[in-house]
């Protein structure tokens, strides 16, 4: 996540001047110069199993300030997606458009917010239950009730070893029921400098089914997206350091908890080159990785061969896939974006 507090003045200049001029609509007149019409940047010739050279950015939404968290809604083909500083949730739909779901999002009064950030990653849980990583709160919650754009929510955890969490940024479910999460500083005014920061490292965390949370790594400096390979034997979690902007995986004991975590592979010379930090990433059912980074959105497969790139023009967050994968939904500076994938 929060890309949107390491830009460069330049580029919060010009986020501010499109939020400005561009108040969230379905998609653009014109297309901007900013986005790429031909995206698709091909590398080794199994990129084009993933997708056509030929594929085109669509956008679905604009003139958010910060889009994050892209998340299919289950039966419906709609996407829920987060503009963290607007503490909102925005909802596209084929039928609808892109129209605002809920606020306050993740800022809600829970606990002192020093930026008011609302949510960033969003999932919905085996039961079919919106769970939010919310950095204004915190904490992760599920959604229990909502009326119009108004949600109450109940909290799944907001502290470790007593401590309150530094600013929860995404979360995954495994197929146990446990969660894993990232917890960086971004919600945090001054990040790891705060007087409001707890906790003494940036953690990847679980939360198990029994409520309790433990520590995976503190290793990473900026812990940000996660995801696990199809048979959940490898952790992989994005680093979104510009010092060290990398990939880092941790496998799965006999007692079914990540460990050993070790750099799986590093983007940092890229960083200088092209906007974007690694940030949010969804692994296919192949066990290809499609994961956020600089430039756009960088295909991966599980022997970390770069196969291609997804070339944004603006700094990519997080992705998220539709529920039959036939597209992948982006969230990119002021844009949901979505792309065809090969199914």
């Amino acid at each position: 996540m929060s890309l949107y507090r390491l830009c460069s003045r330049r580029l919060i200049a010009l986020l501010f001047l499109q939020v400005v001029a561009l108040p969230a609509v379905n998609a653009a007149a014109v297309w901007p110069a900013e986005l790429p019409q031909q995206p698709v940047e091909v590398r080794d010739a199994a990129m084009l199993q993933v997708m056509s050279a030929d594929a085109k950015l669509e956008i679905l939404s604009t003139g958010h300030q910060w889009a994050e968290g892209p998340v299919a809604e289950p039966g419906t083909g709609a996407v829920l997606f987060s503009d963290v500083p607007k503490n909102q949730i925005w909802r596209w739909s084929a039928a609808t458009g892109s129209t605002l779901y809920l606020t306050p999002s993740g800022a809600t009064g829970h606990t002192t917010s020093v930026l008011g950030e609302g949510s960033n990653g969003l999932i919905f849980n085996k039961k079919s239950e919106l769970v939010l990583a919310q950095h204004g709160d915190r904490r992760l919650a599920v959604r229990t009730a909502q009326q119009g754009q108004q949600a109450t929510f109940r909290t799944l955890t907001g502290q470790y070893q007593g401590k309150a969490l530094n600013s929860p940024n995404d979360l995954i479910e495994l197929q146990d029921g446990r969660y894993l999460f990232t917890d960086p500083p971004y919600g945090l005014k001054n990040g790891d400098q705060s007087a409001d920061k707890q906790q003494p490292h940036n953690g990847v965390y679980q939360l198990g089914t029994d409520g309790g949370v433990s520590l995976i790594s503190a290793v990473l400096t900026r812990p940000n997206g996660l995801a696990v390979s199809p048979d959940e034997q490898y952790l992989y979690v994005a680093n979104s350091d510009p010092a060290a902007a990398q990939w880092w995986r941790f496998q799965r004991n006999a007692k079914g908890q990540y460990q050993d975590g070790s750099l799986w592979l590093d983007a940092t010379a890229e960083v200088k080159q092209a906007l974007g930090l690694p940030d949010g990433l969804k692994v296919l059912p192949n066990g290809i990785l499609l994961a956020t980074g600089p430039g756009g959105v960088w295909v991966i497969n599980a022997e970390r061969k770069v196969l291609g790139r997804i070339n944004t023009g603006v700094a990519a967050a997080n992705v998220a896939l539709s529920g039959d994968r036939q597209y992948l939904y982006i969230t990119a500076s002021q844009y949901l974006l979505r792309i065809r994938l090969k199914v």
